[in-house]
């Protein structure tokens, strides 16, 4: 069982940035069926990194929680199966 998850981000309102609460992520790009390759991104230890598919600018605020996003819509939640 996983004890660590990877919070999903995505930017179906064309956001110019998305504030995070984590440093490692993935981004889908817009919400499916919309999204792009699900891409992996790590800031390492920089405060911003740019997804190479969609150009979304995502920036580091650690009084943000893993699973919390500004704007507040941007945390993508998979729809149960």
């Amino acid at each position: 069982m996983a004890d660590h998850i990877v919070p999903h981000f995505q930017n179906s309102n064309g956001h110019d940035s998305i504030a995070i609460g984590v440093s490692e992520f993935m981004c889908i790009g817009a919400n499916p069926p919309f999204d792009h390759p699900h891409v992996f991104l790590d800031m390492g230890s920089d405060t911003e990194v740019v997804c190479p598919y969609c150009s979304t600018l995502y920036k580091l605020d650690k009084t943000l929680s893993p699973i919390e996003s500004s704007p507040a819509d941007c945390l993508w939640k998979p729809e149960a199966a």
